[in-house]
């Protein structure tokens, strides 16, 4: 995915060392993405890096080489706020009208079934405007314990079958709401 470059002054994202005792645990091939110390979280495969912080993003590989980008955006809503009123469905069909890019398939909103969380996505195919190649943007909007999150995945048509799988652990693992005051221990059970 080509990307302009532009110039961000975020500081570059740390690693930790994790505790011996630590409780994370992702499926093999994956790792775990933890934001804001829990407010948003899931897994990835464990070779993908990040790009950016904010908004976040992550790739495949470094750009402009890279073949996959996932991006992450997420806003804290007030707490006891009944959001039913506004349907997801609805938010992520307006988002993606009036999209610069050449559009060749819109496809059908999707319902991911959790009882824990509310999850609507939905694939488009579009010409990239640098590569003059056909790609997949893959866009869930999600809410749930007083987080709403907005997750996309960028990928060539010709490599979907490799990087669907990976779309489908990020929303299945996908947790928002969370806090976690050690990032190095994980999420402490009782």
């Amino acid at each position: 995915m080509k990307h302009k470059k532009k110039k961000h002054n975020l500081p570059k994202p740390t690693s930790m060392r994790l505790k011996d005792n630590h409780t994370w645990k992702a499926p093999k091939g994956y790792k775990i993405v933890v934001l804001d110390r829990g407010a948003v979280s899931f897994n990835v495969p464990e070779k993908w890096e990040v790009g950016k912080l904010e908004p976040f993003e992550m790739h495949d590989v470094a750009p402009p080489k890279d073949n996959v980008r996932l991006g992450v955006t997420f806003w804290r809503t007030p707490p006891g706020v009944d959001w039913t009123g506004l349907p997801l469905a609805k938010l992520l069909a307006d988002s993606t009208e009036g999209s610069e890019l050449e559009i060749l398939a819109r496809g059908e909103i999707a319902r991911h079934s959790r009882t824990d969380l509310e999850i609507v996505w939905m694939e488009n195919r579009f010409l990239d405007p640098i590569e003059k190649r056909e790609a997949f943007s893959r866009i869930a909007l999600a809410r749930g314990w007083d987080v709403h999150v907005l997750i996309t995945l960028d990928y060539w048509v010709d490599e979907s079958e490799k990087h669907r799988p990976a779309w489908h652990e990020v929303i299945n693992s996908l947790q928002l709401g969370r806090y976690i005051e050690d990032p190095t221990k994980g999420i402490v059970t009782h």
